[in-house]
């Protein structure tokens, strides 16, 4: 007698599905199929994957959303510049000047030595790059690199290294 290939398996979701296990060595099967049977089954899986990845671009779009109006309140709060380049960029562009500006304000004013005037003066040179790629550019960097940043950046920023593009 042979250890049978069709299995019958009631799934932790209640739904009884046959599975066919015939690609599984022989002295495995049983153990598959108790372990089938912790699980949802295939249909319910999928479902509950798909909602979680809705309910996380909801989420994700709803956060973006909100970074975006804190970044435009905070320009025109700051009267910083309306930035320039695609339009697919210019959001992204805006939330990327917002964290690293607000993020550099925090480390030098807040927990660090410098006072106002300092800081004016850090503000000026930023509203000169009003290239959003500059700012995309610099998403990941530190606040307290923010001066040395801005200053190699200056008046001559070019877009790109690449002389091709």
């Amino acid at each position: 007698m042979s250890v049978r290939l069709q299995w019958t398996v009631e799934h932790s979701c209640s739904h009884e599905v046959v599975h066919d296990l015939s690609s599984r060595p022989a002295d495995k099967r049983a153990g598959f199929a108790r372990w089938l049977a912790g699980r949802d089954c295939t249909d319910c899986w999928k479902a509950s994957r798909d909602a979680d990845t809705e309910s996380k671009e909801e989420w994700l779009a709803a956060k973006r959303a909100e970074e975006q109006q804190a970044a435009a309140a905070w320009a025109k709060r700051f009267d910083m510049p309306q930035l320039e380049g695609p339009d697919r960029a210019l959001a992204w562009g805006e939330r990327s000047r917002h964290h690293l500006m607000t993020s550099a304000h925090t480390v030098l004013v807040v927990e660090g030595s410098w006072d106002e005037a300092d800081w004016a003066e850090l503000e000026e040179k930023a509203r000169s790059i009003a290239r959003a790629g500059w700012w995309i550019d610099q998403r990941d960097a530190d606040g307290t690199d923010l001066l040395e940043l801005l200053d190699a950046a200056g008046t001559d920023d070019r877009g790109t290294e690449n002389p091709f593009r």
